[in-house]
This record gives C-alpha cells, structure tokens and sequence, in this order.
C-alpha cells in the first residue's frame, strides 16, 4: 500500500511539474475536485503568487484550507466531503483577499451533438459553439472560450485577467472534435484576449488572435475583444421579406462599389474615418439619392493591413473596428434596408494573411493551409490558401458565410477571386503546381466547396443572393448546381469591362478599327447571369482614374465618359460602379484618403454625377431596360456593324414586347444629323436620356425630348426614327405605350 502512495505521489508531483511549466495538456485531470478513495473530494488549484487558498461554500464558510504544494503556487487539499458541491476559492493574495469561482469544477460546454457536428465539418452554427461565448453555468455568469487546435499540446486562453499567464487557464482538450474549450466564470465584455498554444514538440508559438472572434481590437493592436455573439434588434422586416424580389434576374440591380473607410475623411480631426453611424447619416442618403439598388462593401472583417484593402482577413468573424462596434455595423445595415438599400459583402474564403498571430501554422501544424507551398501559398499576394480538402476548415468557411447573412442580415456574398479558387495553376508557372487526381489543373476540393456554398446560401438564407468574380471561362458558373452549375447567382463579366475599357480609353480616330470591342460581349452575353463591374481593380495600380483613362480635351474626356455610362447601363447585365466613377474622380483611388468630393463644384463632375443619377432612375423606371437583363430575347442590335461612324444602336424589350428601349451611341467628336434607326412599332420616342444634355455638362445637341417614328422602313424593321445624334453621346429613347 506504502509503495501505491509513493508511486501516486510521484505521478502526481510529475503532473504539477508539467503544470507549472505550461506543459500539462489536460489540466481538468488534475485541478478542480476530484474524488479520492481515502479522502473523498480534493480540490486542486493553480494560484501563482497567492500566499494561501481556501475552499468555502457558497455561503462564505470555509470547507478546507489548501496545503502549497509547489512554491509556484499550486495548493490541494480535502474538503471533507464525497459529493461534489459548488464551491468558491478564497485566495489571500500579498495586497488583498479575493473570493473567485474555479473554473476547473465546471463541465464542458460542448454537447455530443456539436462534437458529432464538428467532427463531421457540418456545424453551420459553428460560430455558436467555438469562439468566446457569455453563458451562464450552475447559475454563475462567466464566458466559454472554445477553439479548433486539435495538433496542439497545450491551449491557455490569456487576456489581462490572468496577467496573460498561459499557465494560469489551460483548456480542456475534447480529443474527438480536437477543440479546446474552457468556461471562465465573471469574465466582462470588452475583455481582451488571445490564445496561447503550445505545438507538439513543445514549442511556445506566437499568441493566436480567435478565429471566431465577433470584435477584434484595430490594427496595429492586435487581440480578440469579448463581445458575444451579436444581438441586434433589427427594425427591417419589411426589407426582410422582399428582399427577393429586389435581387432577382429581372429586378434592376445597380450596386454601389464602396470602401468604406475611403469614402470619405474627417480632414479635420487627422483624417480619420468616418464611423459606422456616421456614414449611415452620409453615405446611405447619398446612395439612395444617386439612384442605387445595392451597396457593395469592399471586405469589413478585421483586417490587419489598410493596404490590402480588407482583402486579406485575419478575424472572418469581426466587422472591423477602425469604424465602430459590431453594434454600430448592424445600425448601419439596419439603416441601408429602411432606406430601401440591398447590402452585398465582399468575402473572401479564397486566401489569408500569413500574420503570425492569425492562422497560419495555427496549432504548430499547417492546419487551415496546405503544407505543399505548390497548393499552399498564394504568390501573387503572399498570402496563404485555405485547405478546402478539410472538412473543419471548409465548415469554419461556410458557417462563417451564413454568419453574416442571418446574423447580420447581409443580402449577397460578392466572393473575391474565384478563379483562384478554381484552376490549380492560378498564376502559376510549369513545376510551381500540383494537378489533381486526374492529372488536370481544376481544384476539385474547392470546385466542391463553391458549389456547397451556394447551396447552403440559397437554401438557408431566403432572398441572399452570390456573385462571382470570376475572369475565365469556366462553364455554368451562374447556373444551379443540380445542371452541373457552380451555383452562383451572379457572375461579373470582366471580359466586358476590359473590352470596352480597352475601346473608350483609344482617340476616336482609331476606334473604327476597334468596334468589335463594343460588340463582342453579346456573343456570350446571355451564356452566364452577368454584372457589368467598373470596379475598383480598374482605378488603381497605375490605371489612373475612370475618368483619367478619356482620351482628349476636357470636354471630350467627359463626354466620352458620359457616353460610355450611357452604353453601360442600357447595356444587357446589372450594373456595379466604384465609388467616385459617379462624378469623375480625377485621380486615382487612395485608400489612405477621402474621395475628392471639392470636384463637385465644378460643373463638368457635377453633371456627370447629375448623369449617373438619371441614368439609375432610368433603368429602374423602364422595365425593357431591366426586366430581362439576364435573356436573350430582352436584346436585339438594330445596327451594331457602323464601325465607320464609330456608332451602334440597339433595343431593349421587358415582359411586355411592346416596351422597348432604344439606345444609340456615336463614339466620335462629330453628330450625326438625320440618322436614321429602325424601330419595330410606331409612336412617340422620348428621350428619357441624352449624355449631351447641357444639364449634364454637354452641348445639349438632340430631339428635343423625344421623336416621333415615320413608316419608313429601316434595319429590318417597318418604321424608323430620324434622329440627331449628339457628338460622344449616347442617347436612351423609350416609346410611349398606352
């Protein structure tokens, strides 16, 4: 018996050495109560510095003094009892006497459920099991931490509430999930904390931000901030409830493109941000006014990096702080949705920073990456890419999409660069990839997520909607995937956007040779639910402004601008531009600063924006401009071959056939008097826009208003208009019906 004390001695003398070394991977195995054979209950605490613990009850009175068995601070003893009570420790520390719960007499938080769940990588409420969470427990408030680290050694939650002491709090290991998970009893909101983790071989890696962390600290600082799942009460049912008529294929959708933080600046006050309240009393007005569907924010998780524009997230779950709360965040879509404003989020599940206290190498192990830098590493960007292969890494994704749909009632998921997501090869040379298992360059594993994902949106948050920024051809990419789709609602058409970026930005008397750069996109108009982006990648890195990028002088610059806004949003697909685009912003994006909103009192950017605006109020009133976007029968080209005049005009039909729409653009500096164009019914055109019109900077070279047809046959069709057709102007006649 004598030898079984000895060698039950020494264990334990071994397990406290591993403990006050931060080396004892299951603390729950030896703190807290535990019952003896010969002493009934015994209560093991880890208190380092404290001159003496005693174990009361809940009324105050002591149940036992503890023994110090280790001069760092460990302290047991029997309470002389064999049933578990609740308890408290009272811990005579050398400047005061503090009575605080023990954690380590509290179960796991963890169900067999979300065990099973996250073991089989289909928790899609993820986000409420993992991450700092307030709960209450045997009637004590506290928060329960819950982290994915299953290669890890040890894993310590640490903030100042345990002088960020990784030995103080380590956490329980639940083996099947690989979660660590710990309830710490009257932690507060605001709280700041990280995880300290220890790998495999014993080695102490840099303190880990959560990765479900709801409010992170703003860069440079970088800890996770307790603030709870968030709780809003929201005030937008009615947006709520048609919200899916507003995003259909035959709703006008014209989208906003903004980053928030760059909108605008308090100059002032050092330049700072506008906050989230802010620019909901500014921005969301402003939005509204111009005519606008949707906004769409630039990535809003925290990102440690302002120049990476919030590509490169280090907390998914975290509206970033540099503008506000979370709290702030949700008022503000709050807002957008009264104001009758859709809100899309660009997300970004195809690559993360490599941030030493974010994920990589999370646990001592590449445990969201690839290991293989060939499948693994992002060259371009520098950054790292996710496992799509790994059923947690993939469930952390796709409960984090939904996160932001349900929880803060998100209407689309605009996913960054899918087509690095998709080819294997993505800017890769030969020898710097690897294929797939038959031989090709497409990723199978995240060709399985894409299509997940968007049955998961579409099935679980009625009225959302996802858009792909996708530049290559790769089929169906907006097609269901019970047709082989990728599932995608919506697809920007980059080929568009380059094509006639390519056209606009030529002298005029070189574009005849270029008419097919107008023209192309209806070939393979109707093959994909398409968005005409003018988007932030085409104002930065040298490309110069929207409006730089016009050949000419001034006033050609801005005609031809106009025109082109004009061919754009008649043009068959939804509409997306980036802030500024709207009022010709002369130089090029700057994260780092406001737009150049002085530029509005001059009347050349003043008219412009004037422009954009009726150019939204139009495509939204005139149904052939909208309602079959996405058909082929909603478009036919009158004549789109008179390269030599550098003109092409076609119509628009909506639901109602006898509802057409007729655009006509002259890409010259010169009109173009008597030109006639056929039309398929008689009546009365109006002129529901002219580009040239002096109220929007122009010469104010039309009709008047609008134009009666003559039965003159003409491009095929029984009647025809004889119009006047401005210089650099594109003008939008729609017939009068009833």
């Amino acid at each position: 018996m004598g030898q079984k004390k000895k060698q039950s001695s020494i264990a334990l003398d071994r397990q406290i050495d591993l403990l006050v070394r931060g080396d004892h991977g299951d603390p729950f195995a030896l703190l807290g109560p535990h019952l003896e054979e010969e002493n009934g209950i015994v209560v093991r605490c880890f208190q380092p510095g404290a001159a003496q613990v005693s174990v009361i009850d809940r009324q105050g009175e002591v149940l036992a003094d503890l023994t110090q068995l280790h001069t760092a601070g460990f302290f047991a003893g029997a309470i002389g009892t064999s049933e578990r009570v609740p308890y408290k420790l009272r811990v005579s520390w050398p400047s005061h006497i503090a009575d605080i719960e023990d954690p380590y007499r509290f179960p796991p938080t963890l169900g067999d459920l979300d065990v099973h769940l996250l073991v089989e990588g289909t928790h899609l409420h993820l986000y409420e099991r993992l991450g700092a969470h307030f709960i209450e427990l045997d009637g004590v408030p506290g928060v329960s931490f819950a982290v994915w680290a299953p290669n890890a050694r040890r894993v310590s939650v640490v903030g100042n509430f345990n002088e960020w002491d990784g030995r103080r709090n380590p956490m329980r290991k639940i083996i099947n999930a690989g979660v660590w998970q710990i309830f710490l009893p009257e932690i507060r909101a605001g709280e700041l904390y990280k995880y300290e983790i220890k790998s495999s071989d014993g080695r102490l890696l840099p303190l880990k931000a959560d990765p479900l962390a709801f409010q992170a600290e703003p860069p440079p600082r970088t800890a996770s901030i307790i603030h709870g799942l968030p709780d809003f009460d929201w005030n937008d049912s009615a947006w709520m409830s048609t919200r899916e008529a507003a995003g259909s294929r035959s709703a006008p959708i014209s989208i906003y493109e903004c980053h928030l933080p760059s909108w605008a600046r308090v100059v002032e006050e050092g330049n700072r941000y506008l906050t989230y309240d802010e620019l909901s009393d500014r921005l969301i007005p402003y939005v509204q006014q111009m005519g606008f569907t949707h906004v769409e924010l630039l990535p809003i998780s925290e990102y440690p990096f302002d120049g990476s524009w919030g590509y490169q997230p280090i907390a998914a779950y975290a509206p970033t702080s540099r503008l506000g709360p979370p709290e702030a965040f949700a008022r503000f879509i709050d807002r957008c949705h009264n104001a009758g404003l859709g809100v899309i989020l660009d997300w970004v599940p195809g690559h993360f920073p490599t941030d030493a206290h974010g994920l990589p190498y999370f646990d001592g192990t590449h445990l969201y990456e690839h290991e293989d830098p060939r499948l693994g590493m992002h060259q371009d960007w520098n950054t790292l890419i996710y496992n799509y292969g790994r059923r947690e890494v993939a469930n952390y994704l796709l409960a984090n999409a939904l996160f932001w749909l349900k929880r803060y009632h998100i209407d689309g998921l605009r996913v960054d660069a899918v087509a690095s997501m998709l080819y294997l090869d993505y800017s890769r040379k030969p020898g710097q990839w690897l294929p797939n298992r038959y031989g090709g360059n497409e990723n199978l594993e995240a060709t399985a997520f894409i299509r997940r994902l968007n049955e998961l949106v579409y099935a679980n948050a009625p009225g959302a909607i996802t858009i792909a920024e996708e530049s290559t051809a790769w089929p169906a990419v907006s097609r269901p995937t019970y047709l082989g789709g990728l599932g995608f609602g919506y697809k920007w058409n980059m080929g568009w956007m380059h094509d006639t970026l390519r056209y606009i930005g030529k002298d005029p008397i070189h574009r005849a040779w270029h008419h097919h750069d107008l023209t192309f996109g209806l070939l393979y108009a109707f093959s994909e639910n398409f968005i005409l982006p003018i988007s932030h990648d085409e104002v930065v890195h040298g490309k110069g402004s929207l409006l730089g990028r016009m050949p000419g002088d001034q006033w050609q610059r801005f005609a031809n601008l106009r025109a082109y806004l004009g061919f754009m949003f008649t043009h068959p697909g939804k509409k997306l531009l980036f802030m500024g685009c709207e009022f010709g912003q002369e130089r090029e994006w700057n994260h780092d600063a406001g737009l150049d909103w002085h530029l509005l009192s001059d009347p050349n950017h003043h008219g412009l924006q004037n422009l954009v605006r009726d150019l939204n109020h139009c495509y939204r009133d005139v149904p052939a401009l909208h309602q079959n976007d996405c058909e082929p029968h909603g478009f036919q080209w009158i004549d789109g071959g008179d390269y030599e005049r550098c003109m092409l005009s076609f119509l628009r039909r909506g639901h109602n056939p006898e509802e057409v729409a007729i655009t006509v653009c002259n890409f010259t500096p010169i009109p173009h008097v008597q030109s006639r164009i056929g039309v398929p019914f008689p009546g009365y055109y109006v002129e529901r826009i002219n580009t040239d019109s002096a109220f929007y900077g122009g010469t104010n070279i039309g009709n008047g208003g609008g134009i009666a047809s003559e039965p003159v046959p003409w491009h095929g069709h029984p009647h025809s208009l004889n119009l006047t057709v401005p210089p650099l102007g594109t003008l939008v006649l729609a017939r009068e019906v009833g």
